[in-house]
């Protein structure tokens, strides 16, 4: 099963977290402040980072901050006591895959965290039977296999919420998919449909993906439906 970092000041939050996904036979790590946690990463890369957001020392937001600058992709799971809308897009807009808002149900961050990796872990056959393990999207390479999309040859650093998006929208070119047909195939049955995490998801990704060699974008906004990549 997956090695698993759990980020978090609060001892019992940490003891519920970490008994329940040991249940599911995941290997746990903790830190208690930000340092510690980038200090346990350095020491051996985890699966999946559960990852407070009011720490001591370096907060859960410097952490991420430093981790997607250093282009490293580790699926991260945010939580945080604050369920304003305005922190839960800072941590999107800055790399996190997910985010969970205290206090929550212990069996909720579970099947997160199961969706998650599930999806980390490459698709599935039944997934590479619907479509194309590679593909070619204009001048972008996205490799589902391999799990990264490039340009020239060169990756684009995407996270794997921004991967499986850009492979969801790619299978189907012209398209509309809605948020709830995007967020379920990113999130599997763990997607709230209320959620509006997607949008921040998409716009992270029109970031990283730049415009078309045409000038145009490689996905477009359908008003009051979703989004839909591009047609050739």
């Amino acid at each position: 099963m997956a090695r698993i970092l759990v980020v978090d000041d609060e001892p019992h939050i940490v003891g519920v977290v970490t008994a329940y996904l040991e249940r599911e036979g995941h290997t746990i790590v903790t830190a208690g402040d930000g340092e510690r946690a980038l200090a346990e990463i350095a020491a051996g890369r985890p699966d999946l980072v559960v990852l407070d957001v009011m720490l001591p020392r370096r907060s859960g937001f410097d952490v991420l901050r430093e981790l997607r600058a250093r282009g490293e992709t580790i699926p991260v799971i945010l939580l945080t006591a604050r369920d304003e809308l305005v922190d839960r897009v800072a941590g999107l807009e800055i790399g996190a895959d997910d985010y969970v808002a205290k206090p929550f149900e212990p069996r909720e961050l579970v099947a997160r965290v199961g969706a998650i990796l599930r999806r980390a872990s490459g698709m599935t056959r039944a997934d590479l039977a619907d479509h194309a393990a590679s593909r070619r999207f204009f001048d972008l390479d996205v490799d589902l296999e391999a799990r990264e999309a490039l340009r020239d040859g060169a990756p684009l650093g995407l996270t794997r919420v921004e991967l499986d998006l850009l492979a969801a929208l790619t299978a189907h070119p012209g398209v509309v998919q809605t948020r709830e047909q995007l967020g379920a195939a990113v999130f599997g049955e763990a997607f709230d449909a209320f959620d509006r995490t997607i949008d921040s998801h998409v716009k992270n990704l029109r970031r990283k993906l730049g415009p078309r060699p045409d000038g145009g974008g490689y996905v477009e906004t359908v008003r009051g439906v979703g989004y839909r990549a591009a047609r050739r």
